[in-house]
């Protein structure tokens, strides 16, 4: 067994290696390993014992993690923060190249940027305006409004 001073610093080394780690990672997976930890630190700075220690620390992780868990399918819902080339579905656009996907060909404009479309209907004419329907790969999916 190590001494209770050794357990204060592990459980705050982790903790704080499992927060700068969230910090550069994507999709909070260390986060809660990161409360369970800081949980654990503060039983071992109060002097609590080992096996306390170790249960707030799996107690608080697994807490942490159904409580991140429900928060992300939350942002995953519709109307959630759409972010990257998802956020153009819906919108306007202008074609600056002839979309035909049979020719492998278009090019629509969508606010300021451009991307490489395609269609699933009949190829669409240069300077027409289309609405963006869905997003396949690194293509926008467009159809022409009438």
């Amino acid at each position: 067994m190590m001494d209770n001073e050794v357990w204060r610093w592990v459980w705050t080394g982790l903790a704080l290696l499992m927060g700068l780690g969230e910090i550069v990672t994507a999709g909070f997976f260390l986060l809660p390993f990161a409360i369970g930890a800081g949980l654990a630190a503060i039983a071992a700075w109060t002097g609590l014992s080992d096996l306390v220690q170790w249960l707030l620390f799996f107690v608080g992780t697994g807490i942490s993690f159904l409580y991140v868990r429900r928060f992300m399918r939350a942002q995953d819902e519709d109307g959630g923060l759409v972010v990257g080339p998802g956020r153009y579905v819906g919108m306007e656009a202008r074609v600056l190249e002839r979309v035909d996907t049979a020719a492998n060909t278009g090019m629509v404009r969508v606010e300021a940027e451009e991307w490489r479309a395609s269609t699933d209907g009949k190829p669409i004419a240069e300077g027409r305006k289309v609405e963006v329907v869905a997003l396949r790969g690194t293509r926008l999916v467009v159809r022409e409004i009438q």
